[in-house]
């Protein structure tokens, strides 16, 4: 038996990064995983860590990414595409904080949604996976919910949509730091 994916959750200054990184390389060795993965890492915490492997790389990030939450866009994510590290996108839809229908989010989500015949969570989850390096891993606690995530994908936004939610949900101007749920 063995896990096809091993992250390590969190950075901590508590434990060297470069003994954690050498036992997921033993682990991988013995054959207990495959693959050795991060979650919610800078890139500088995602250099280091890369540093301390000698014979693995890291394969995927799992960080916070969702509509009002964009900053991986500035560092991270470019980053991890131009080195084929995989990201996933947890919290998709948010942590309770989705664009209101009322508000002007919502009311431009609605709108694309409506010329395609989708909804506006579709329209963020399709927005948010629009790199081929970039996954998100969307709740479903119903399976109408598995339904309504799986009709995200398939099709591709319009520029001016794209362009329309990159106006009221606008990515990050600077680095900040890394949203965390």
């Amino acid at each position: 038996d063995y896990l096809d994916l091993y992250r390590v959750h969190w950075w901590s200054d508590r434990y060297p990064i470069e003994e954690t990184m050498r036992a997921m390389e033993d682990l991988v060795a013995a054959g207990k995983i495959r693959f050795i993965g991060v979650s919610n890492f800078t890139v500088e915490q995602m250099e280091r860590a890369q540093r301390a492997l000698t014979r693995e790389r890291i394969v995927c990030n799992q960080v916070c990414y969702h509509l009002k939450a964009r900053q991986i866009e500035y560092r991270v994510l470019p980053y991890c595409e131009q080195r084929g590290i995989a990201v996933v996108g947890y919290s998709p839809f948010g942590s309770g904080d989705f664009p209101s229908p009322r508000s002007r989010g919502g009311r431009v989500l609605a709108e694309i949604g409506a010329k395609y015949g989708k909804t506006p969570h579709q329209v963020a989850l399709n927005f948010l996976t629009r790199r081929p390096s970039l996954f998100a891993i969307p709740k479903a606690s119903r399976p109408e919910h598995v339904r309504e995530n799986a009709e995200a994908v398939g099709w591709t936004l319009a520029p001016e949509d794209l362009a329309a939610l990159d106006e009221v949900f606008p990515p990050p101007a600077r680095e900040g730091s890394l949203p965390m749920i």
